[in-house]
């Protein structure tokens, strides 16, 4: 069993309060780096990369570089999904990390705050590590996102202003006119603007959506900063707890019979999970 990447929550803790973050219930957690450790190592068997991340922001960590170096002593790629707004507190060198393979940056976050910097101010350091990736030969790509895309182009006037700091920054003209049409557009060299559409997060207290497919337990699972294992990076209260690492090795985690019931049942086109029935994100993946 491989998996293409892992979702390994290294904190859950962010210290923003996005509107389209479901709201955390559960205690904040950092896994401490013993505990990462254990955790990495059991992963190295089943996986090359390692998303740091499920609910929280990895960039809070001062420590952030000790986690990576233990990524890259397990031969591990680091994904980094971030809001940005933490990228100024840690050496550009230290982000640009060996083991580093992606970093996203979140750029809506700033729009779904109450931010007392400017929006110039926000984006400085980001321009500014994309500046310093591109001076230094820097092979990690940098995804810049904006996931804030509905039918009524809700966002489009902030939007707007990103793009006008992105081409007068980068030197380039954005089509306007079809750049929503895109799912993204290379800025520079392995530097990308990313588009897609606001998405739900399952909850219990969702309508039921139905059977269908999806990605979880096949192409990725995630582990929760408590240990808990879940089947996908969405499950961030870990409502669908297969195990937990903690006391419990990952072998037997996924060879569980609710884990093996969700995996045949996702091949079937069935969600067996009640949480599973209650996400509109598996929409993605009908192929009918």
């Amino acid at each position: 069993m491989k998996f293409h990447r892992i979702y390994v929550e290294v904190t859950n803790i962010c210290g923003l309060k996005c509107t389209f973050c479901p709201t955390q219930s559960l205690p904040s957690t950092t896994m401490d780096l013993d505990f990462f450790q254990q955790v990495i190592s059991e992963c190295s068997r089943y996986t090359k990369e390692i998303a740091c991340h499920i609910m929280g922001d990895p960039m809070v960590l001062s420590n952030l570089k000790e986690y990576l170096d233990i990524l890259d002593r397990y031969k591990l790629k680091a994904l980094i999904t971030t809001s940005g707004f933490y990228i100024q507190n840690h050496k550009l060198e230290d982000i640009f990390h060996p083991a580093l393979k992606q970093i996203n940056i979140s750029l809506n976050s700033y729009n779904k705050n109450n931010s007392p910097l400017s929006l110039d101010e926000y984006i400085e350091p980001i321009l500014k590590m994309c500046r310093y990736k591109l001076d230094n030969g820097i092979d990690s790509f940098i995804n810049l996102r904006l996931w804030n895309i509905d039918k009524e182009l809700s966002e489009d006037e902030y939007n707007s202003r990103v793009f006008e700091l992105l081409e007068s920054f980068f030197d380039i003209k954005l089509d306007r006119k079809s750049i929503y049409n895109q799912n993204s557009i290379r800025i520079e060299d392995k530097i990308k603007l990313h588009f897609d559409n606001y998405f739900e997060w399952p909850s219990l207290a969702n309508p039921i959506y139905g059977d269908g497919r999806c990605l979880g337990l096949n192409s990725h699972i995630g582990i929760l900063s408590n240990g808990v294992v879940v089947p996908c990076c969405l499950d961030d209260k870990g409502i669908i707890e297969l195990g937990n690492i903690k006391n419990t090795p990952l072998k037997e985690i996924l060879h569980s019979k609710r884990a093996t019931d969700m995996r045949v049942g996702f091949q079937n086109s069935k969600a067996v999970e009640e949480l599973c029935q209650r996400c509109s994100y598996k929409e993605r993946f009908d192929t009918r």
